[in-house]
């Protein structure tokens, strides 16, 4: 009797190469036991309860006009489309969000009326579904920005406040005060490392973009301090982080310009950003996000 007949078809002889070392990941065949050993070293057999990091994206606005309130999943680490995650309880753009390990955050924005915002969102990452309500901003905002660290989530700046606030990511309610930037300011980029925070670039109130970066200790509260200053003028960057450096990307130069320019700075020292490399191509109000630490 041979394979074809005890395994019923379901079982493959041939065994394919696994796709990752998640725990939903594909590795069907007949493996021995020094097969195994040789993807598991090389990181890519499935490991029970190593579940596939998620990057989520919600809301924003269509080549129509509309703002939408979908939320949409991608996997960290792989390539292929986007998945439905669920829905924000309210349709918005330019937000912040920001996120731990388990849950995802969005903070204020502009509305589907293009009206301002105070409301905070969050999601259970590792299931799908609408997003639920955790409370307010202090103000309603646009233009702001978030970041975080596993325990807090921090909003910073908008339309045209200086006011930093503060969520606690696993529990719901009401943002507290946190402290100020050192100017009022929207269109700033977030990036942390799992005890600073740091605000980048942005526009003041005359519609001139800042160089300026501010930085905080998330653990503690108070006033911003000076970090250093971006490469060149910036405002409606991305960003994005890992435990030791601070990206930014992008973004509108002096003059209304778009800019492709990728520098980076080393969060737990102060001092200017250094150029990085390009993007692709020029542009504005992307988002950035990392598989090493919490953004969203």
């Amino acid at each position: 009797m041979g394979i074809k007949d005890w395994n019923a078809g379901i079982i493959r002889p041939v065994a394919v190469a696994p796709t990752g070392p998640y725990q939903d990941g594909v590795a069907s065949g007949i493996w021995r036991i020094d097969e195994a050993a040789y993807w598991t070293k090389q990181g890519l057999w499935p490991i029970a309860g190593n579940a596939a990091q998620s990057v989520l994206i919600a809301g924003g606005v269509t080549g129509a006009s509309t703002v939408v309130n979908v939320i949409e999943k991608i996997i960290a680490n792989t390539t292929g489309n986007a998945t439905d995650f669920g829905d924000l309880t309210v349709a918005r753009y330019v937000g912040g969000s920001c996120a731990s390990s388990v849950r995802g955050v969005w903070l204020g924005g502009n509305d589907a009326s293009f009206v301002q915002t105070n409301v905070i969102d969050y999601v259970t990452i590792a299931t799908t579904g609408n997003a639920t309500d955790f409370g307010d901003l202090l103000a309603t905002v646009q233009g702001n920005c978030a970041t975080s660290n596993s325990t807090r989530g921090l909003s910073a700046g908008g339309e045209f406040v200086n006011t930093i606030e503060y969520i606690t990511i696993a529990s719901t309610g009401n943002a507290t005060d946190f402290g100020d930037l050192q100017s009022a300011k929207r269109g700033l980029a977030a990036a942390s490392s799992s005890t600073r925070g740091l605000f980048a670039g942005g526009l003041n109130s005359s519609v001139t973009t800042l160089s300026v970066i501010d930085y905080v200790t998330i653990a503690s509260t108070g006033n911003a301090t000076d970090f250093g200053d971006l490469t060149a003028i910036w405002g409606w960057a991305a960003a994005a982080s890992g435990t030791t450096l601070g990206l930014f990307a992008g973004g509108k130069t002096t003059g209304n310009v778009n800019s492709n320019v990728i520098q980076y700075v080393t969060i737990a020292s102060t001092g200017n950003a250094t150029d990085f490399g390009d993007l692709t191509q020029s542009k504005y109000s992307s988002a950035g996000c990392s598989n090493v630490h919490g953004g969203l």
